[in-house]
């Protein structure tokens, strides 16, 4: 039981189509937002082998910098491009695709990997970090999929991964809504996921249990029992991730524990669920 911080049924028949395309070439560009920081930076990190632009956006400007300096040194003839937005804004979000055609840039490779979680009573929480995070986690994610997927069916190549949780499998006391926002992105992903197949467009959701990120102490989860757990290194979800994606993978779910209780989770009862998420969930 346990959310990705920014946070597999890989290999069945049903999650490898025979209909995808080959995977990500060096004359494609990737998007990734929430690049600035844990899983999202790490992404950049593995794509930038196989793809030779990458657009990076996250609100943080110096360190969309800095990872774009090291992107462009790690491999010689890469383009990385800095773009500093706040996802929550719509209008920032509407004016993203034409600012890229005006640079030239077609985004083959949409990874939606921004969002934020905030620990509390529902009650207790700022209306305004509530909405936000429902903007970001959910709205943004969506829209942008909106944006750029018609070009991808249109070119019949690229892909989408959104980034979610093993939180998506179960409601979380005390995380209410990030649990249920990343519930949301898992269901829009798989149902995503069968309706691009025969197109050639790829899509992929996330699952991470909990990483070794910024995570927590953004989400405000101090005297948390769940932060004192072992927590998986954002290389090694970021790299599970992007080569699901690559592989056409409907989810991915870093690590075998993991991938048992996303499993089992669902089956237990409602009440014995939500009593665990709250002892290990629960601040204060």
């Amino acid at each position: 039981m346990s959310p990705e911080s920014h946070s597999p049924e890989n290999h069945s028949p049903e999650n490898h189509s025979p209909e995808s395309t080959s995977p990500a070439g060096s004359a494609s560009t990737a998007l990734i937002t929430g690049a600035s920081a844990g899983i999202g930076r790490e992404i950049a990190r593995v794509a930038v082998e196989s793809c030779d632009t990458l657009v990076l956006v996250a609100r943080r400007k110096e360190r969309l910098e800095e990872l774009a300096a090291e992107l462009e040194a790690l491999r010689p003839g890469v383009r990385a491009v800095s773009w500093a937005a706040d996802l929550a804004d719509e209008a920032a979000r509407q004016a993203l695709p034409q600012a890229l055609q005006a640079e030239g840039l077609e985004i083959d490779w949409l990874v939606n990997n921004a969002g934020f979680g905030v620990a509390g009573r529902t009650d207790e929480i700022e209306v305004s970090r509530l909405q936000g995070m429902v903007e970001v986690n959910v709205l943004a994610l969506q829209h942008l999929t909106r944006l750029f997927l018609p070009a991808m069916v249109e070119r019949g190549r690229g892909g989408v991964l959104n980034v979610a949780s093993t939180a998506a499998y179960q409601p979380l006391p005390w995380m209410a809504t990030y649990a249920a926002t990343k519930a949301f992105v898992l269901s829009f992903t798989e149902a995503l996921w069968r309706e691009m197949r025969g197109t050639g467009v790829h899509v992929s959701c996330l699952c991470p249990g909990q990483t070794d990120t910024e995570f927590f102490d953004d989400a405000g989860m101090d005297g948390a029992s769940f932060e004192k757990m072992p927590s998986a290194h954002p290389a090694a979800v970021a790299r599970a991730g992007w080569e699901g994606l690559l592989d056409d993978q409907r989810v991915v779910i870093p690590g075998a524990q993991n991938k048992v209780n996303a499993a089992l989770v669902p089956l237990m009862p409602k009440g014995l669920v939500l009593r665990v998420g709250e002892k290990l969930f629960r601040t204060g």
